[in-house]
C-alpha cells in the first residue's frame, strides 16, 4: 500500500455536486483530491479474503450470542430478546455492513470494528472513487463491485416482497450525509424493480388502530431501509411497537444489534481466541498488553474514546456515550503516512465482500471529519 500524489481533476467539485455527492466539503475538506492510495492485486486479494473470514465469523457470534444468553453483557434491553432471536431464526436478510481495518503491510489486517448496522461512506466508496478511478487511472482496477452486488442484493429482497408494496427509505432530517447514503440506496432499489420512497425518521406514524407504521401519504410501511441505529430506536417511544413485528422486513434486521454492538469484539475474542484478524479485547480492563483503547458499546464516530498506555490515559476524544458500558481492545496504532493515519474500511454485501474504502486523519482516531481518499490496484 502506497500513499501518492496525483493530479486533481479540473472541476471535480461541479462534477459531484451533478452526481448528488452534496457534502464533498463538509467541514472544509472531506474528499481528498489529489492523493491516492495504490495496491498490488495481491493485497486486494488479501483483503477481500479477510472480509469474508470476518464476515463468517460474526455469523458464528450472533449464534454463540444466542446460545450462551449472552445478549446482557452486551446492555442490549431484555425486551428486545425474542426480537432478535425471532429475526436470527428467519434469517431476517442482511443488506451490507463495513469492517475496519488496520493494515501496516507488516502483518495481517486487525479488525478495529464492525459497522453493522448504519455504516455510512457507501456513497463515496461505490460511485465518487469509481469515477475518479475512470478519469486517472482508466487502465487500472478497483477494488469496489459494492453498487453490483447492492443491486444484486435487492433484486433478491424484492422476491421476498408482497405483491404491491413498497420499500421506504428513512434517516434524520437535516443530516445531509444520510440523506444522500440513502436517496443512493433508493435510486439502486429503483433500478432493482422496487416501489422505492423516501421518508424522514421523523415523519413515520403509529397508528394502534392499525397496529402498523405509515408515511405521511398514510401507506402502510411493510418493508423499510433505515439509516438509523437500533439501539435509537429501542430508547424511542414508538421504538417499542417495533417488538410486534409489524414491519415485514427491515434493513438492517434486528438480529444486527448483536454486531452493531461494540461489545462484539470482546465475544469474537472469546470464540476465537488468538485470531490473526483479530485484537485482544475484553468487556473489562485488558492486561499484558502495553496499550489499549476504551470504546463506548454503542459509540459513533470516534465518539467517547479513550487510550491507555498501561492504566495512564494517553488520548481521549470527547462525547455523550459511555453510560451503557464499554469494550475494552489492544490498541493497534494505524499505518501513519506524513501526517495522515490510514483505517481501511472493507464492504461486505449481500454476503460477499465488496470493495474498499480509506479514510485519514491527523489523529490516530478516525472521525466523522476524516477525509476519504480514492484508491486503486494494477491488474
Amino acid at each position: 500500500m502506497k500513499r501518492l500524489e496525483v493530479p486533481v481533476r479540473e472541476g471535480w467539485q461541479e462534477r459531484f455536486d451533478e452526481m448528488g455527492f452534496s457534502f464533498h466539503s463538509m467541514d472544509g475538506l472531506y474528499w481528498r483530491e489529489g492523493v491516492c492510495y495504490e495496491f498490488t492485486s495481491g493485497e486486494i486479494d488479501y483483503l477481500d479474503d479477510v472480509t469474508l473470514t470476518l464476515h463468517e465469523m460474526c455469523l458464528e457470534a450472533v449464534d454463540y450470542v444466542l446460545r450462551k444468553n449472552l445478549l446482557s453483557r452486551l446492555r442490549i434491553p431484555a425486551a428486545w430478546e425474542e426480537s432478535i432471536r425471532g429475526s436470527w431464526a428467519r434469517r431476517d436478510p442482511s443488506l451490507y455492513g463495513r469492517f475496519d481495518l488496520v493494515h501496516d503491510n507488516e502483518g495481517e489486517a486487525k479488525l478495529i470494528e464492525y459497522n453493522a448496522d448504519t455504516p455510512t461512506s457507501l456513497f463515496e466508496s461505490s460511485i465518487a472513487q469509481w469515477i475518479w478511478l475512470r478519469d486517472l487511472y482508466p487502465a487500472c482496477d478497483q477494488f469496489n463491485s459494492i453498487h453490483e452486488k447492492l443491486l444484486a442484493g435487492l433484486v433478491g429482497l424484492k422476491s421476498g416482497m408482497a405483491a404491491g408494496s413498497a420499500m421506504h427509505f428513512a434517516c434524520v432530517r437535516e443530516h445531509e450525509e444520510d440523506l444522500v447514503t440513502v436517496e443512493y440506496m433508493r435510486d439502486v432499489a429503483l433500478q432493482a424493480g422496487i416501489d422505492a420512497r423516501h421518508v424522514f425518521v421523523e415523519d413515520i406514524g403509529y397508528s394502534a388502530r392499525e397496529g402498523g407504521f405509515f408515511d405521511l401519504d398514510n401507506r402502510p410501511i411493510d418493508c423499510l431501509f433505515k439509516l438509523y441505529p437500533w439501539e435509537w430506536l429501542a430508547a424511542d417511544e414508538f421504538g417499542t411497537h417495533l417488538l410486534a413485528d409489524p414491519i415485514r422486513m427491515i434493513l438492517e434486521p434486528s438480529w444486527k444489534m448483536v454486531l452493531s454492538n461494540k461489545g462484539i469484539l470482546a465475544i469474537l475474542w472469546e470464540m476465537f481466541p488468538g485470531h490473526p484478524n483479530l485484537l485482544a479485547a475484553s468487556l473489562s480492563p485488558l492486561d499484558g498488553v502495553a496499550r489499549s483503547v476504551r470504546k463506548p458499546l454503542f459509540s459513533r464516530e470516534g465518539a467517547n474514546i479513550s487510550v491507555f498506555a498501561g492504566a495512564d490515559l494517553i488520548q481521549e476524544t470527547g462525547g455523550s456515550y459511555g453510560e451503557e458500558g464499554y469494550v475494552f481492545q489492544e490498541y493497534r496504532e494505524l499505518p501513519r503516512f506524513g501526517e495522515n493515519y490510514t483505517l481501511i474500511g472493507s464492504w461486505i454485501v449481500d454476503n460477499r465482500p465488496a470493495g474498499i474504502g480509506i479514510r485519514e486523519d491527523t489523529t490516530p482516531v478516525t472521525k466523522n471529519s476524516s477525509t476519504f481518499v480514492p484508491h486503486f490496484f494494477r491488474p
